[in-house]
């Protein structure tokens, strides 16, 4: 993923569009396209800066996070509890999550989901 041009450079093209100049003429000066020197300049004009917005990142987290003590109560009343019985048991209780992402979820809260080896053994049928 390509980083953002510096904030410096975003700066001095602004101030070039300021100072009379066109956003073409500003964008051949510092070697940027014209969409960006545009771009820069409302941005300036609307939000006082010009400094890059944050790359990347789970857009996602927030609505799991959101539900983090209906997730973990439910969890800890059944720790045996399989992942899409976890997805069924909160979509009950109106909260629609994926299994992959309550997997996720797990793992940042270092909820580890091995069985043990008496699980195994019950389940198989042997004693």
């Amino acid at each position: 993923m390509p980083t953002p041009l510096s904030v410096d450079l975003r700066q001095r093209a602004v101030s070039a569009v300021a100072a009379g100049a066109t956003c073409r003429e500003s964008a051949e000066r510092f070697g940027v396209s014209r969409a960006s020197a545009s771009r820069w300049s409302r941005q300036k004009q609307r939000e006082g800066h010009v400094s890059p917005n944050p790359l990347g990142g789970d857009q996602r987290l927030h609505h799991i996070e959101a539900h983090a003590a209906l997730i973990l109560q439910t969890y800890a009343a059944r720790p045996q509890i399989f992942l899409r019985e976890l997805r069924d048991a909160l979509q009950e209780k109106g909260v629609t999550v994926s299994t992959s992402s309550l997997s996720r979820f797990l793992a940042r809260h270092r909820i580890s989901r091995k069985k043990g080896r008496c699980t195994r053994l019950s389940r198989s049928g042997r004693t």
